[in-house]
């Protein structure tokens, strides 16, 4: 006699046309819709700078704040801005925000250097467009720019898994699936090995120079590395192992810029990391929330 598999009464067997259940989105459930568009009305604040940012420091918030950070280090003072905050709890529904971002997602870039202000979203691009409007950290042409516009188009695909997926499944879903967290945990891990085996021979994502390559892909991987993102993904993930990201991330952290870049829009962690909005170069020095709101924390 065969015996008959007994089935799962946890199985899901999806209808023929999916409806929306606004009450089973989990963490997000309030600000995650399946429709597009403003959900009220709400202008953007613009300040004097040619460049008026609007963002939040998640991963992708960061990429953008590090470049205009190393702009304005490598001496181009075009790349002046102002950094606006963008609370992820609705205000990225605002008509002006939906304005600049029709994805409704950070970061978002008002280029007003010109005689028409320029929107561009999506954080690779931005970062394209300002190391093209400067000429700085993307190479002119050839072998060197390709490698370059390569890796950072690996990690604007590459990221969805980590956050969407990994992060999503491991840390945020209302239930947690073996199955989803072991592809996703599965795929990080191969990206992780993509990364140190590039970095093995090379001291940065496109060869011997820094680039927007790095500033795209550091706040996601190089924070993973460290254990920064999703509770103990660090641990679980095992990624003390990956000798040669430790080393990468470990050398882009030290640079000047970018522990500015991290501390714009930051709004956890250390009160003396968190600058809420960037308006001048001495901000870093006068309005962290250390200063203007809750002491630091010992």
């Amino acid at each position: 006699m065969t015996d008959t598999p007994v089935p799962d009464p946890s199985a899901y067997t999806p209808p023929k046309v999916w409806t929306w259940d606004k009450e089973n989105g989990g963490r997000f459930a309030s600000i995650n819709r399946p429709t597009a568009g403003a959900t009220h009305e709400k202008e953007l604040p613009v300040g004097r700078h040619p460049m008026q940012l609007y963002s939040k420091a998640t991963p992708n918030g960061v990429k953008v704040t590090v470049m205009l950070e190393e702009l304005l280090a490598a001496g181009y003072k075009g790349a002046e801005y102002d950094a606006w905050l963008i609370r992820i709890d609705g205000d990225q529904f605002g008509s002006g925000f939906v304005a600049v971002n029709p994805n409704s997602k950070i970061p978002a870039l008002m280029d007003r250097s010109g005689p028409e202000p320029i929107r561009v979203f999506e954080s690779g691009s931005i970062l394209v467009h300002l190391a093209e409007k400067f000429g700085a950290f993307l190479p002119a042409k050839g072998a060197a720019r390709a490698e370059c516009l390569s890796w950072l188009f690996w990690q604007m695909g590459a990221a969805p898994y980590l956050g969407g997926g990994f992060g999503h499944f491991y840390v945020y879903a209302p239930t947690k699936i073996e199955y989803a967290v072991d592809r996703f945990a599965m795929e990080v891990k191969r990206q992780l090995d993509v990364l140190n085996r590039r970095l093995a021979d090379n001291e940065y994502l496109a060869g011997a120079e820094y680039t927007i390559a790095d500033i795209a892909v550091w706040p996601w991987y190089g924070a993973l590395a460290k254990g920064l993102l999703y509770g103990t993904s660090g641990e679980f993930l095992s990624v003390h192992e990956y000798k040669n990201v430790q080393r990468w991330t470990d050398a882009i952290a030290r640079r000047p810029a970018v522990k500015r870049g991290r501390m714009v829009n930051r709004v956890s962690g250390d009160p003396a990391s968190q600058l809420h909005e960037r308006h001048d170069a001495s901000d870093f020095d006068t309005k962290t929330q250390d200063k203007i709101g809750e002491p630091a924390k010992a």
